[in-house]
């Protein structure tokens, strides 16, 4: 069985809260990680999503120390779906 880790980066335009988080975090750029494993006995190949977690501070901000936090993943895509509404209301 093989595991496989993706990197991306989702940016926020205004701060943002997930609920794993004390704090709101600024607007920016972050790193997420991606851990899956692939799903044996298929005849073709597929993984399943076994954690995702979020690089903080943001890319622009971690001059110095970062923390990565496991977080749900639909919980950042409700985050990002909020963020990109309020950016179209300007």
């Amino acid at each position: 069985m093989m595991d496989r880790t993706t990197e991306t980066e989702v940016t926020f335009s205004h701060p943002f809260r997930l609920s794993v988080l004390p704090n709101p975090q600024p607007a920016g750029t972050y790193r997420v990680v991606t851990d899956e494993e692939e799903i044996a006995g298929l005849s073709f190949q597929a993984f399943r999503r076994t954690a995702t977690m979020l690089q903080i501070p943001a890319i622009e901000f971690s001059r110095g120390s970062s923390q990565i936090i496991i977080i749900d993943p639909v919980e950042l895509t409700a985050a990002l779906e909020k963020d990109k509404q309020a950016q179209s209301r300007l």
